[in-house]
């Protein structure tokens, strides 16, 4: 059984970022709460303030008093100088207010201008502080830096400002104090880090991070009370008024001081000690759509041999050509990873230009490029989707389409023409009698009905590791049991036109449910056009509780000279 620990006077917290902003208010209210005992860290400097600022609390006038400092020290006033040296002051403040909010409650403090990145300074100023206040009981790691932009504008310094103080500065602060050694531990991580937010990809790397530290950690330690808490904005300075009109435009409420931090005392307590991991803040929804749409553009080397699924199918020409289902997933996919608040819910006009062929012996590049287009709902986004590569200089296009997005999908149908396992109906074969029950396609297992308007088959896709399935993953669209459809209908088109035939195009595909490995599936083919030349069908996935997980309508064929003639006798 896993004992708990309560805070009380004797803990000794130390806690990273704890003399200014949210992270200080969070330890005043624990102060009031238990009067333990506080190591404070901060990458500021206490300096004794000049008598020039003493009294001065208004920002306009004490920046004048900097600029009249620095001209009679006979330096020019910059906006970089005034700056420097106004924080300095107001640091020092902040902190100094900090120590004697703490002393007032009668909670000892000690603080330590240090940087967390810094694991030998750190190392030495823990240790000294130790020995005045004991042995360090609990741990708070609040700091963290920010440097928002869009991701193509960050630079490697930027990434390294914001991860070193999130994810280094835990990993110097738990060398410093083993676990072993902690009855708590609380990680400030942000709904940054659960949700994902535009601009602020490294921060929510970094947070993410102290997420499932905080599982390692409680996983070696479960006696330890770990929590990360993943906070959403504060009600504090950093939030102007106009940062709250933008927050209320995406829905996103702050969070008022004395709330979150009574959040944390609660979230403290020894009941919920098993709860590692709690999300205290609105879901980061996009911003209202308009302005100016986006464009992206990703570059992809593909080869057989960054495709391990495709090992079995390579022909004696080393190369194998790529379903239409695996171009369809790089689309999907990537569209889903910039837009991860929407989900996928339709594939319009694909149309099939040329397919992509896998070398065993060479790799190529191929380019998806996105384009955001206009929609007439907020809550939908809807990209146009081309693949193409530059061959020789030339452009050599393969795949188009536009991809669909929605907050919500639609509710899952149910197919009136799904057959039950027991009333199978007996095949006919028509003028191809070679045909059976049971095929050698991998994943369709039996051919439930076969005639010349349509096939059933009953599939189950045996499940692909993630280590195997290469650069085309299967979420949220699985490539690998959408490509049974495909082979349906082609097997379907095997029987009656033996001679070939080539998919041109398919006008949707809707995703009610994502399709899963190691399922039972039926798909139906129904025949909806048929000429001399080519043939359209649709194409409907369910389970065997006729729940529709995929629709294809407008699936076009080619078919060959030789099938053509044997379609009109």
């Amino acid at each position: 059984m896993v004992t708990t620990s309560q805070i009380s006077e004797s803990s000794v917290f130390i806690v990273s970022g704890g003399a200014r902003g949210i992270t200080a208010q969070c330890v005043c209210a624990l102060a009031q709460a238990y009067r333990c005992r506080w190591i404070l860290l901060g990458r500021s400097q206490i300096k004794p303030e000049p008598a020039w600022a003493s009294g001065c609390t208004q920002a306009a006038e004490l920046k004048q008093r900097i600029m009249q400092s620095l001209l009679d020290q006979g330096e020019k006033p910059t906006v970089l100088k005034v700056q420097r040296v106004y924080r300095q002051i107001t640091a020092s403040r902040e902190i100094q207010e900090t120590l004697d909010a703490l002393a007032e409650v009668g909670s000892p403090a000690e603080y330590l201008g240090v940087d967390v990145t810094d694991a030998e300074s750190l190392q030495e100023q823990i240790a000294e502080a130790s020995q005045h206040l004991g042995t360090v009981t609990g741990m708070i790691h609040g700091a963290g830096n920010l440097a928002d932009k869009l991701i193509e504008k960050k630079t490697q310094e930027d990434f390294k400002t914001v991860y070193a103080a999130k994810v280094q500065g835990l990993e110097n602060l738990l060398t410093c104090i083993p676990p072993a050694q902690l009855d708590h531990l609380v990680l400030f991580s942000s709904v940054a880090g659960f949700y994902g937010n535009a601009g602020q990809t490294d921060y929510a790397i970094a947070n993410e991070i102290l997420n499932k530290s905080a599982y390692l950690v409680k996983q070696y330690h479960p006696e330890c009370h770990v929590v990360a808490i993943n906070w959403g904005p504060w009600d504090s300075g950093m939030v102007t008024p106009e940062l709250k009109q933008y927050f209320a435009q995406r829905h996103i409420d702050v969070i008022p001081i004395p709330v979150g931090t009574q959040r944390l005392i609660a979230e403290l307590q020894p009941a919920h000690h098993s709860t590692v991991q709690v999300v205290i803040g609105s879901p980061l929804h996009p911003a209202a759509r308009g302005g100016e749409l986006r464009e992206y553009r990703i570059r992809r080397q593909i080869d057989l041999a960054s495709q391990p699924f495709l090992q079995d199918l390579i022909t004696t020409t080393g190369e194998v050509n790529l379903s239409v289902t695996f171009a369809a997933s790089w689309m999907v996919n990537t569209c889903q990873q910039l837009h991860p608040s929407h989900q996928f819910s339709q594939l319009e006009n694909l149309r099939v230009l040329q397919p992509i062929v896998c070398s065993n012996t060479q790799s190529r590049e191929f380019i998806l490029d996105l384009q955001e287009i206009a929609s007439n709902q907020p809550d939908e986004i809807v990209l146009e989707a081309k693949i193409w590569s530059e061959i020789e200089n030339n452009i050599q296009f393969y795949y188009s389409a536009q991809v669909r997005l929605q907050c919500e999908t639609a509710s899952t149908p149910v197919n009136a023409l799904n057959l039950n396992h027991q009333s199978i109906f007996k095949p006919s074969f028509g003028h191809n009698q070679a045909a059976s029950q049971s095929t050698s396609i991998p994943g369709i297992e039996q051919i439930v009905d076969l005639s010349c308007d349509r096939i059933i088959t009953q599939c189950c896709s045996a499940k692909i590791p993630e280590t195997q399935q290469g650069q085309f993953r299967s979420t949220p669209f699985n490539p690998y049991v959408s490509n049974l459809a495909i082979q349906s209908l082609f097997l379907w088109l095997k029987q009656f036109f033996p001679e070939g035939s080539s998919l041109q195009e398919i006008q949707q595909i809707t995703q009610f449910k994502p399709l899963c490995f190691d399922q039972i599936l039926q798909i139906f083919v129904e025949t909806q056009l048929k000429t001399s030349s080519s043939v359209v069908c649709d194409v409907t996935v369910c389970d065997d509780q006729a729940q529709v997980y995929m629709h294809l309508s407008g699936i076009k064929v080619a078919l060959f000279e030789a099938e053509a003639i044997a379609w009109k006798k």
